[in-house]
């Protein structure tokens, strides 16, 4: 019985009709817009009336945002250690809502003891600016998103497991552990090993006597998403050693009193949360609370970052935020320039609508830019609906006559 039943199953002939379902067979209803300039026409009013609005008030609120950038990577090239000089202009760019008075200067700070530069900045704030104040470095042409770089830390370690060296994990490497001693790396990778260390005074001093010192802070700079991260390591010193990078702030390696506590420092918080774009803004000091009166204020930057290795640039960004956040014109110019666009075809169709016959524009045919004047009822040939149908009836009822050649059965062909 089952050989029957196989045999049968194998000697019915195969088909490759598809199913008779409404998917199959291209039956699902759908609504296809019939598109005309009077019903277009409507829906870009519509969307200027709503984009135009947007984009003013976008562009109202970038434009509201105080800020001030000083490219200092050039300081040890350009500034003095005498005296104070004026800074390029093509390194700064400032907008407040007064002008400048005083263009920004630098002055260059050396230490023979440690051989450390120190680059001072000083600066005008013309007017009164709003909380909050906001501290950025600005750096470029630095790929966080590399594919080997982004990857290149290692997650329990970070979260305070004190794990042995050849456990960590593998895209540490080459920085997984100390060649010449063997111990671990803490914390591992390319990412900790690069971490931005130029420092920032945790404030503006006030650089003449009418102008009172500008308190800053660290606090909150990382996102509170970021700290539960991170942990205070389980590692002893004697099994740890810094990043290679880190012996300027580590020369004599860790001790028990000053292994990096991750969990609270949010410059280390910051670095980590890697960028997307080579050109990045990392926040590193600010102030929620109080508005920076106008002044004359000055600020210090330990220089211990490098950026000739790959042709970047490192800025000083004092700024304010609007309710959009940070200051981007190009969000609001998109809107406008859509509600430009439109106003262009609406336009265009409104001018179609008018010169255009009413008959012509509820004529489907109109769409595909083709004329029917044929009478209703007649074909194209004159003759008339009836006589065509009548034809019709005729061709059915005669045989067709046999065609000379191969016939092949239908079942087969399909």
């Amino acid at each position: 019985m089952a050989m029957w039943w196989k045999g049968l199953r194998w000697n019915r002939p195969a088909t490759r009709r598809p199913l008779n379902t409404g998917f199959r067979q291209q039956r699902l209803r759908a609504w296809q817009p019939n598109l005309s300039p009077q019903n277009t026409l409507p829906t870009l009013l519509v969307l200027v009336a709503l984009f135009v609005p947007i984009g003013i008030g976008l562009l109202v609120s970038a434009l509201n945002v105080q800020d001030l950038t000083i490219r200092y990577d050039q300081c040890a090239l350009y500034a003095s250690t005498d005296a104070y000089s004026t800074v390029p202009s093509k390194f700064t760019s400032a907008h407040f809502k007064e002008k400048l008075l005083l263009q920004p200067r630098w002055r260059l700070v050396e230490n023979s003891k440690d051989d450390s530069q120190s680059c001072i900045l000083d600066f005008e704030i013309p007017n009164e600016v709003a909380s909050p104040i906001y501290i950025y470095y600005k750096l470029t042409n630095f790929y966080q998103n590399h594919r080997v770089y982004i990857e290149s830390y290692d997650l329990d370690q970070l979260k305070g497991s004190a794990i042995s060296a050849d456990s960590l994990d593998k895209h540490c490497d080459p920085l997984r552990k100390d060649n010449n001693t063997g111990k671990a790396i803490y914390p591992c990778g390319l990412v900790a090993n690069s971490m931005f260390n130029d420092t920032f005074e945790p404030q503006l001093r006030g650089a003449d006597s009418s102008t009172a010192d500008f308190q800053l802070t660290n606090d909150g700079t990382a996102w509170s998403t970021d700290k539960h991260r991170y942990h205070k390591t389980q590692y002893t010193a004697a099994e740890i050693v810094p990043p290679p990078n880190w012996a300027k702030r580590f020369p004599q390696g860790y001790t028990d009193t000053n292994i990096p506590d991750i969990q609270t420092w949010p410059e280390f918080q910051v670095w980590m949360r890697t960028a997307a774009l080579p050109t990045f803004y990392k926040r590193i000091l600010q102030n929620e609370s109080a508005s920076l009166p106008r002044g004359h204020y000055s600020m210090t930057i330990g220089l211990n970052f490098p950026v000739d290795s790959f042709n970047g640039t490192k800025t000083f960004v004092l700024t304010t935020n609007s309710i959009m956040g940070a200051k981007n014109i190009w969000l609001g110019i998109v809107y406008l320039i859509i509600a430009g666009v439109s106003i262009g075809f609406a336009v265009v169709f409104l001018f179609s609508i008018i010169f255009q016959s009413q008959a012509t524009l509820e004529n489907h045919q109109y769409l595909a830019n083709v004329r029917d004047e044929t009478p209703p009822g007649m074909y194209e040939d004159g003759e008339t609906t009836r006589a065509r149908a009548r034809s019709i009836t005729q061709h059915i009822r005669e045989p067709e006559p046999a065609r000379a050649g191969p016939s092949f059965p239908v079942r087969e062909i399909l």
